[in-house]
């Protein structure tokens, strides 16, 4: 995954999350007073253990694997030549994004960002497109990826956005952190492979492949002697099948004739 961020990014915090900040402070102390209890525990994504207080969590990862994950800078920070770059590519694999910062120009983050999705494709290393964006300016790459027979993916909180409509497949990020993409995810991909077997299963007329197939003119020569089909039904030999050389099979006698011959 690759994210793009000028450095304004990684110091704003939005209004929306300075107020669940407020108020998820304000719930720890109610819980902590035993005001208020929780229902379902809180879960711990790195080792599973579950709190039913949140900052009993918190004190658990700090001590825990915040500690871990302390150790492990340090010795990437300690760390020189081939052994650095190793472990710094070890810890960025385990993350498993990657941010580059851009200048502060406008746009530049998401130019980067389309840019480099392209030439992700244009190298053809990418099979599905994941989007994490809710700003419609990613619709004609999602529109240029679907028409290069890629699968597309948006998450975002914009539920009738363009770009979920545009996509392939949509989540949210309530759905994402309740694992109900993770559920769906098996049943979205079946289904694209369902559809990839129809249309391989589809017949199309191509002239070119007829021509190349059935002669230059792309028409098939299904003509066949009649002589031969009823020889072979009756025998050579049958009189039902005993006709003048001078007139064919199919030229029946007109009536006109067929009353001569009545009345001699």
């Amino acid at each position: 995954m690759v994210a793009y961020a000028n450095r304004h990014a990684f110091s704003y915090v939005p209004s929306a999350v300075r107020e669940q900040r407020k108020e998820r402070k304000l719930l720890n102390h109610l819980e902590n007073r035993g005001v208020v209890a929780r229902v379902e525990p809180y879960l711990c994504r790195v080792c599973g253990r579950r709190f039913y207080n949140n900052e009993k969590l918190i004190n658990h990862f700090k001590q825990i694997h915040e500690r871990e994950q302390a150790k492990r800078l340090n010795q990437i920070e300690s760390a020189r030549g081939k052994r650095r770059v190793k472990l710094v590519g070890d810890e960025l694999k385990r993350a498993g994004y990657w941010v580059r910062m851009v200048s502060d120009k406008p746009q530049a983050a998401d130019t980067a960002l389309r840019n480099h999705i392209v030439d992700m494709m244009d190298k053809r290393r990418v099979g599905c497109v994941v989007l994490v964006s809710d700003d419609s300016d990613f619709v004609d790459v999602l529109r240029e990826a679907k028409l290069r027979c890629l699968k597309t993916v948006v998450v975002g909180d914009s539920n009738d956005g363009v770009l979920k409509r545009t996509a392939d497949a949509g989540f949210s990020w309530k759905e994402v952190m309740l694992g109900k993409a993770k559920k769906e995810g098996a049943s979205v991909v079946g289904r694209w492979k369902d559809r990839d077997i129809l249309k391989r299963l589809e017949w199309t007329y191509n002239p070119e492949m007829e021509k190349k197939e059935y002669g230059s003119d792309g028409e098939v020569d299904f003509e066949i002697d009649d002589r031969e089909i009823i020889e072979g039904a009756y025998g050579k030999d049958d009189n039902f099948m005993q006709e003048k050389d001078s007139c064919a099979w199919w030229e029946l006698d007109s009536d006109s004739d067929l009353r001569s011959s009545k009345s001699h």
